[in-house]
């Protein structure tokens, strides 16, 4: 399909969910076909060990518009959509989980919201959810801690149904699990205009969930993480510097003091005379002395690091379906 005439690309990663791909993919084009929308649909197959591929490459055979590529093992949701991201040609790019928990029905809506109300990104918002309480509850936690923390009024940062305009995925990138994080990466990037959409949530089909209780840590772990990198990236000695400077100052001005203070008993030959060595404060002193030039240093070879140029994540890819040309 030309580029030029391509309005949108639904992108699904995928991994070991063999059975809910082929009804998952008769939904998708029943819903665009019906909306007479220029599509294609793309699909990230996260190493699979399960008959994805597969499954995926006999839909391509009997639909030009199914491209795909398949990475050599399982690296993650987030270079799943980063893999997708790079590789999208929509104007308008949809996300759907592949589990059928999220209902193609609400394309053209989201879609919608891009064109009508311009808006930069259009997260889902799943209002009645068919996960666990084990699930919901550390979810709702994190949200709303992202909420707080971005000024982004949503309540559902890790819905998987969201759209964005092309400007937004070929801005941003991924790694590690910041896929939970994209409203947030997204406006530091530029992208102010949000919004959210009430969608449908269906209970799982097919399959087993991938949740597990490590996300209660990583979760929190990789919010610290993105707003360290999004904020400081670019300048890492505004973050390092500032810490080194506190440190190197805290540890200066004890320093002076204990020493001055020395100075003074001797002086005036005043009683209670100790040796500077056998005060504890003299050591915590010299110990942030030598974190606050740590500091600094880190400070400057992030900056070199910066000026060296970014580095690009690659991904060992073995097969790949459809050209995009």
């Amino acid at each position: 399909m030309p580029e030029n005439k391509l309005s949108l690309t639904v992108l699904i990663p995928v991994f070991n969910e063999d059975e809910s791909l082929p009804e998952l993919y008769s939904w998708v084009k029943s819903v665009v076909l019906k909306n007479n929308i220029s599509h294609e649909i793309l699909f990230i197959d996260d190493g699979s060990d399960d008959k994805s591929w597969q499954v995926i490459e006999d839909l391509s055979a009997s639909d030009a518009s199914v491209r795909a590529y398949r990475f050599t093992r399982n690296y993650g949701k987030s270079s799943a959509l980063q893999m997708g991201f790079q590789n999208a040609i929509g104007d308008i790019v949809v996300t759907l989980d592949a589990d059928l928990q999220d209902s193609p029905d609400e394309i053209p809506a989201l879609m919608k919201m891009i064109n009508d109300e311009n808006y930069h990104l259009v997260s889902g918002w799943k209002k009645k959810r068919h996960d666990p309480l084990e699930k919901r509850i550390p979810s709702k936690f994190f949200n709303g801690v992202t909420s707080k923390v971005s000024g982004i009024k949503l309540h559902d940062f890790n819905c998987g149904l969201k759209a964005y305009k092309r400007q937004v995925v070929k801005s941003i990138t991924l790694y590690g699990e910041m896929h939970r994080y994209i409203p947030l990466l997204a406006k530091w990037n530029g992208f102010n205009r949000i919004g959210e959409k009430v969608v449908e949530h269906r209970a799982r089909k097919y399959g087993t969930t991938k949740f597990g209780f490590r996300r209660y840590l990583t979760g929190f772990l990789d919010l610290l993480s993105v707003i360290f990198v999004t904020r400081f990236r670019k300048n890492p000695m505004h973050f390092f510097g500032a810490l080194g400077t506190l440190s190197f100052l805290f540890g200066f001005f004890v320093t002076v003091w204990i020493i001055g203070e020395k100075v003074y008993r001797l002086y005036y030959q005043l009683p209670h005379l100790r040796d500077v060595v056998e005060q504890p404060l003299f050591y915590l002193a010299l110990v942030a002395l030598i974190v606050g030039v740590q500091l600094f240093l880190a400070g400057f070879l992030g900056e070199m690091v910066m000026m060296s140029g970014s580095n690009k994540t690659d991904f060992l890819i073995s097969d790949q379906i459809g050209d995009e040309s």
